[in-house]
């Protein structure tokens, strides 16, 4: 049985590390918050009293943390010392690509494997192993890599060398980003036309018009699939950390020269809502901000 060192079990590493349990993996766990280990022990993990003890014989290490400085000090500090070398390191955060590749730096300069694998599904998909992985590593190492996320994953995809799967998550979540406000624009301004809001989402999902923000993750409650629009906007990915994201993908334009104004006009109205007090619903909340609604959303 392959053993897993999961690291970090919030929102989305929860549901990932019960996935590996149920895959067959033998997942030692670790996190700084005890009722997120306890979740996963329910689930059939062992918790682990540290990183180094999760580590310790792991023929894998996966890890899901808030930002860049948590990873480079985790891996720094607690990993690398103490994971044997044949261990496959694997972030599945999302992080700055200048990160990502320090890590990586030193991971192979002391002797291992490593991977940036960031994940694109929400908790959904996290919960139901269908994640899509965005992997940047050595070509040699990518079949190890892809076999290590099995269990969580629809789709796993080599993006490029180290820091190429944070490239792919910025630009990809920036441009889940832009879609999500048009779409949202959309149905505000056919409500104030007049459009029935269901009629209008079967138009458009038939239309060129139509897009995954509308037909897979409508931000109008009632109108497509059950997405987190039918929970008051509960679960699903917060807007908080699309505002990360995007913060992520305009610092990564900023140092490459790229113009992103779509970009940048994103981060400005993701920013509006955090500030208002809903960062922590679903992004596709926006939507009642657009139509000034945000009574109804509480807080």
């Amino acid at each position: 049985m392959t053993r897993i060192a999961f690291i970090g079990l919030g929102n989305m590493g929860g549901g990932m590390a019960a996935r590996q349990v149920v895959g067959g993996r033998d997942v030692h766990a670790f996190d700084l918050s005890e009722a997120a280990v306890k979740k996963v022990v329910a689930a059939g993990a062992h918790p682990a009293g540290s990183i180094a003890k999760a580590v310790e014989t792991a023929d894998a290490v996966i890890t899901m943390l808030p930002a860049g400085p948590h990873v480079r000090k985790v891996y720094d500090e607690h990993i690398l010392p103490h994971a044997p070398k044949s261990a496959l390191l694997i972030d599945c955060s999302t992080i700055d690509v200048d990160s990502a590749r320090a890590v990586a730096t030193q991971a192979t300069a002391a002797g291992f494997r490593f991977a940036d694998a960031p994940v694109s599904g929400g908790t959904a998909a996290a919960d139901a192993g269908t994640l899509a992985f965005m992997v940047g590593c050595n070509e040699p190492h990518f079949a190890d890599v892809e076999e290590a996320l099995k269990p969580m994953s629809r789709v796993v995809i080599r993006a490029g060398d180290h820091g190429a799967g944070q490239a792919a998550k910025i630009c990809n979540n920036m441009l889940l980003a832009i879609s999500m406000i048009g779409t949202c624009e959309a149905f505000a301004l056919a409500e104030k036309l007049g459009l029935a809001p269901d009629r209008f989402a079967d138009i458009a999902s038939k239309s060129s018009g139509n897009c995954w923000s509308l037909s897979t993750y409508a931000p109008w409650p009632g109108v497509g699939p059950v997405t987190a629009s039918d929970r008051n906007y509960e679960g699903g990915f917060a807007a908080a950390m699309m505002l990360k994201d995007l913060k992520l993908a305009q610092e990564a334009a900023a140092r490459a020269g790229a113009s992103t104004p779509l970009g940048n006009n994103a981060e400005a109205i993701y920013q509006l809502f955090d500030r208002l007090g809903f960062g922590g619903k679903d992004f596709s909340g926006v939507l009642q901000m657009l139509r000034g609604n945000l009574d109804g959303l509480g807080r």
